[in-house]
């Protein structure tokens, strides 16, 4: 907790059902175990314990929260002081963006904020520190945006403060891959899929701010963001300035699956 030593996911719920809940799991002891923490627990167990919170706090539509720290220990940096990893299981609502946000589209700014180095920590780490993260969402704030877009350290587009992002050019779909310095997100992957299932062709390659400002589509993804368009970037109109239709078509492919209509 005092050095953000830990890891964490964010997972959604959907009509008292958790979402993708094996990938979350298996990417939480994959952040755990890069960072040479051991988790306590079974992933079988883990993944009860969540079914359980979201039982007991009677949420049907709503968000968990799993959150491991390195445990108690004196102050100082070295793990080998610390002792008994704490799991922490926190289960609520959820505020989506604001519904005409998927009517019109975000509006975004790129920050001067990179992602960490990938040579200093992992982008595949979903840690409990996110300084980096925050100044970003700061810089997108001061700017009236509720997003901002990061680079990585070669000045290529990674992602968002809390979100993948993906363009639509000539119908192909693109995001940047995995060694650009981003988090592999579940809602990444599962969209990817979507995709490929609807004959969309799907690229993972390295993008420039130039391949956002010409793309005739953007959308980003992510847990609490789902599926959405981003209309502008650093006071630039993507596309027409409305949401397209690939990206509709997979917001709508999302949500079928996700809520069954």
């Amino acid at each position: 907790m005092l050095y953000g030593d830990g890891v964490f996911e964010g997972i959604r719920v959907y009509n008292g059902k958790v979402f993708l809940l094996e990938e979350h799991v298996d990417r939480l002891y994959e952040s755990a175990a890069a960072i040479r923490l051991e988790i306590p627990m079974t992933r079988p167990d883990m993944a009860a314990a969540v079914r359980d919170t979201v039982g007991a706090n009677g949420i049907s539509d709503g968000y968990v929260r799993l959150v491991v720290t390195r445990g108690a220990g004196t102050l100082g940096l070295d793990p080998k002081k610390t002792a008994n990893p704490q799991i922490i299981v926190i289960a609520d609502t959820i505020s989506l963006y604001p519904h005409e946000m998927y009517e019109q589209g975000l509006k975004l700014i790129t920050a001067s904020t990179i992602r960490n180095h990938p040579q200093a920590l992992s982008p595949r780490i979903k840690s409990l520190n996110y300084l980096n993260n925050i100044l970003a969402k700061v810089e997108g704030s001061d700017a009236g945006c509720v997003e901002a877009l990061m680079m990585n350290h070669l000045g290529h587009v990674a992602e968002c403060t809390g979100d993948n992002i993906f363009i639509v050019k000539n119908g192909i779909l693109s995001t940047p891959s995995t060694d650009s310095g981003i988090l592999e997100g579940i809602t990444r992957n599962c969209v990817i899929r979507l995709a490929r299932e609807a004959g969309i062709e799907v690229r993972e390659t390295t993008l420039i701010r130039h391949d956002i400002y010409v793309a005739d589509e953007c959308f980003l993804t992510g847990t609490a963001a789902e599926v959405i368009p981003a209309t502008s970037l650093d006071g630039r109109v993507i596309g027409d300035g409305k949401p397209g239709p690939v990206t509709r078509n997979l917001l709508a492919r999302f949500q079928k699956l996700t809520r069954g209509s």
